[in-house]
């Protein structure tokens, strides 16, 4: 049986660049469905999931948290020097960042934008990211995620 080949996409790119070791999860997608559910998450790994905000000071900010999560505004604000922060437009994603809903990895986007990391990844052995294409993520180290897409971790994530 023939291994079909695995087009790059350029968060992988810029791992590769720069040494970084990563693995592949894909899983099929469903239709435009914001759903997580994926190979990565079945294998019991944690998949955070990157949202795209503004600031009223930085402007767009990177925020990358637990899939099952929600963001905290106030404390995003906080931690990326802002009075006010709100989510970018849906539909301003893709001409923002480069990226599209359900493919949006935090690293290799148009720009560098501030990029946070959600405090609880800090100690994790290994995190899943988007690799910046629908139906495919990443599974790299948390240090080498924050080196990357040249972030911070910082506490942002909303307490049930």
């Amino acid at each position: 049986m023939k291994k079909k080949k695995l087009h790059k996409t350029n968060a992988m790119r810029i791992l590769e660049q720069q040494g970084f070791a990563y693995k592949i999860h894909e899983y099929p997608w469903k239709g435009d469905s914001p759903d997580t559910e994926n190979a990565a998450e079945e294998a019991g790994l944690p998949v955070f999931k990157t949202l795209v905000a503004t600031g009223d000071k930085t402007g767009v900010i990177v925020a990358c948290l637990p899939s099952n999560d929600e963001i905290d505004l106030k404390a995003l604000a906080r931690a990326s020097s802002n009075k006010k922060v709100e989510m970018l437009a849906m539909k301003d994603l893709e001409k923002t960042t480069g990226y599209i809903r359900g493919g949006c990895s935090p690293i290799g986007m148009i720009k560098q934008f501030p990029t946070f990391i959600a405090q609880q990844a800090e100690n994790l052995d290994t995190m899943v990211v988007s690799a910046g294409k629908r139906g495919m993520q990443m599974e790299l180290k948390p240090a080498d995620l924050k080196q990357a897409a040249h972030a911070d971790f910082a506490d942002f994530t909303a307490k049930h």
